[in-house]
């Protein structure tokens, strides 16, 4: 199987990709392609066996129909520079590679995050681990990013001033806060990486995790966008129903009341919506 090398993957190696207010993604290395993918399908050497079409065709119905091993064919290697409570989140996704910088090793850099104004929001009422939709006064978002920006500047300072006694590293880096920025490299084949960006990308993940599920992504795109193409169709713009939720919808086809209530009733209306709004 000849070496794949994608033109436009070539031209963005070792680019950051600016997100958040001091974080980034990195390209640093990739294996395989669209190509890899179908090769893996079906076995083969060489170019050119295939059309356009009938690759598109197969890669479609590969993801479509769940036959993930072909896209494990296919790996990136990314730089990630993001704040911990992000690399915290990230970290859950088990399949991947990754090495991180050591605050015991390394002098942590004076890098913090602070959302934009626009993203200061209160709690919801209904989700407990998202963002309220109305709008904060202006004031209060002011507020609060002077807070937290004051916050940040002291307790570095008094990270700096621990370490100019000679405390130990790993002692002094203890009450950093999760908005200091932290880096990686993260390598992940592209089957599990289309479920990272399914549940990153997902509207109730947090929005600082989104943006860079957004960036990774739009990387990967430029070098598999026929994968890219099948993921948007049969991953991020799908439904998936449940048996339960199936035989609702027979009777609602029918003509009947679905045979749902309370949550169960909720979620299946959610989904309804959701087939609405596409």
């Amino acid at each position: 199987m000849a070496h794949c090398r994608v033109k436009e993957a070539e031209e963005i190696l070792d680019r950051e990709f600016p997100v958040l207010n001091r974080g980034f993604v990195r390209l640093v290395d990739y294996l395989g392609s669209d190509q890899r993918i179908v090769q893996a399908a079906r076995v083969s050497y060489g170019e050119g066996t295939k059309t356009y079409r009938e690759d598109r065709g197969l890669i479609h119905y590969l993801l479509r129909n769940r036959h993930t091993s072909p896209f494990e064919q296919v790996n990136f290697t990314f730089h990630i520079k993001m704040p911990i409570f992000v690399a915290r989140q990230w970290v859950r996704h088990r399949t991947a590679r990754m090495n991180e910088i050591s605050g015991r090793y390394s002098i942590l850099k004076d890098e913090f995050y602070l959302p934009d104004e626009k993203h200061v929001s209160l709690q919801s009422k209904d989700n407990r681990q998202g963002r309220a939709g109305e709008e904060v006064p202006s004031d209060l978002r002011k507020e609060i990013l002077a807070l937290l920006d004051e916050e940040q500047r002291q307790i570095y300072k008094n990270y700096q001033k621990l370490l100019s006694k000679g405390i130990a590293r790993e002692l002094a880096r203890i009450n950093l806060p999760l908005s200091v920025y932290t880096e990686m490299y993260w390598q992940m084949d592209l089957h599990n990486l289309f479920h990272f960006l399914e549940l990153r990308m997902h509207p109730h993940a947090q929005l600082e995790i989104r943006e860079y599920a957004k960036t990774i992504f739009s990387i990967v795109e430029k070098i598999c966008p026929i994968a890219c193409e099948a993921f948007k169709e049969h991953v991020l713009g799908s439904v998936r129903f449940s048996r339960k939720e199936m035989k609702a919808l027979k009777e609602i086809i029918d003509g009947k009341e679905p045979p749902l209530d309370g949550k169960d009733l909720d979620r299946f209306m959610k989904k309804l919506k959701m087939l609405e709004d596409i």
